[in-house]
């Protein structure tokens, strides 16, 4: 996986947009306003911090090396993940899909019925 396929699939979510609040290296998404994934648009091999659900961020560390605590973030919240093949695209996709559906859920419900 590299940074335009994950762009693109952060891009198809509703209500998500991208920006470099940080500097010119930190490609953010957020999803009404939210931070939901983070990623350096140059590194090789790609990696991104995702939020997860701290139970869950536990369980995926333990059992994947291209797991890890979040790089600079809330350990118990984020996880870093390296796309370095030992895992599919399917895989990973379905960790972005789960840091965004946590931070859906954890927006009011008037945000969230606009989705």
């Amino acid at each position: 996986m590299n940074i335009e396929e994950l762009r693109e699939y952060c891009l198809s979510k509703k209500g998500v947009e991208e920006s470099f609040p940080f500097d010119n290296e930190t490609l953010v998404f957020k999803v009404k306003g939210k931070i939901f994934l983070l990623s350096g648009i140059s590194r090789n091999p790609l990696q991104f911090n995702a939020k997860c659900d701290p139970d869950k961020a536990i369980e995926l560390r333990e059992t994947y090396s291209c797991v890890m605590p979040g790089y600079h973030m809330n350990k118990a919240h984020w996880n870093t993940i390296v796309c370095d093949g030992s895992v599919s695209k399917k895989l990973i996709l379905e960790w972005v899909d789960h840091s965004y559906d946590l931070i859906v859920k954890s927006l009011p419900k008037k945000l969230q019925a606009e989705l």
